[in-house]
């Protein structure tokens, strides 16, 4: 039988129904509103991969994109395949658990300005809640990509002490070299540390001078629910056709408060 992910178990669903609002949601003078700052109408979304305890590597990232919310889970287009690439360097193929400073999306140009918010007290509170409850006794390591996933684990007061602390740039970043830069020297020291899965391997070659399609691994099913499309969580098409285009959902703008657009390859 196909594996996937059956979903959260009743404690986590407790947890993720209590979610708290953008900040800003309830107060339509705050600067700037929730409802610019964040694509507050498609929801939040949690995770993508084990909430059982066996997480060995604890992913932190932004907030979910738009394939993750055609997803419903995180980490699942352009920039988790590259995060599933650096895992697969790990030699990890399950041991993990990806989730991200903000439940909700925020718009790109409000990354910064919303950043202090963070440090909110039921934003940190519920935020500090989740980490503790994904971080099992399994774990070995945190990797914080990007500096707002960076600051959410700085205001982490229960961050496991006995878990190494690699602080990484976003994989979405726009300066290539110094991604890899970055990328190239956690993995150097992780590897001693992380377990790799029986059916890993962290004896793989380093990350070159560009990021290359080799660099990319799929989003694996059981990460995903069940049902969706075979495609999803691997856009290797959609960079082979180049133009620039990563992802194959996107927001359309004007109308990227309400509008998704998902393209299925062609297999004609």
């Amino acid at each position: 039988m196909a594996e996937y992910d059956r979903g959260p178990g009743d404690a986590f669903a407790e947890l993720f129904a209590r979610v708290p609002d953008p900040p800003g949601a309830d107060a339509p003078e705050a600067d700037p509103p929730a409802g610019e700052a964040f694509w507050f109408d498609w929801g939040p979304v949690f995770y993508r991969g084990r909430l059982d305890g066996s997480a060995r590597v604890l992913v932190v990232a932004s907030d979910p994109g738009p394939t993750e919310r055609i997803a419903g889970r995180t980490l699942v287009g352009n920039a988790g395949q590259r995060v599933q690439g650096f895992l697969a360097r790990l030699g990890l193929t399950r041991s993990y658990v990806c989730v991200n400073a903000w439940a909700y999306a925020v718009r790109p140009s409000f990354a910064g300005p919303m950043k202090p918010r963070l440090a909110d007290p039921l934003q940190a509170q519920w935020r500090n809640e989740f980490y503790d409850a994904v971080a099992g006794p399994a774990l070995q390591a945190v990797v914080a990509m990007g500096g707002v996933a960076q600051e959410a684990v700085r205001l982490w007061t229960g961050r496991p002490a006995g878990a190494a602390l690699a602080k990484v740039p976003h994989p979405s970043s726009h300066t290539e070299s110094t991604l890899l830069d970055g990328w190239r020297a956690a993995i150097t020291t992780l590897r001693p540390i992380v377990t790799p899965d029986e059916d890993g391997d962290n004896t793989g070659p380093d990350y070159g001078t560009v990021f290359e399609e080799g660099d990319y691994r799929p989003v694996p099913a059981r990460d995903l629910p069940f049902g969706v499309p075979a495609f999803l969580g691997d856009d290797a098409w959609v960079r082979a056709l180049g133009g620039g285009e990563q992802n194959s959902v996107r927001r359309p703008v004007p109308d990227d408060r309400h509008t998704l657009i998902w393209k299925a390859p062609d297999r004609s």
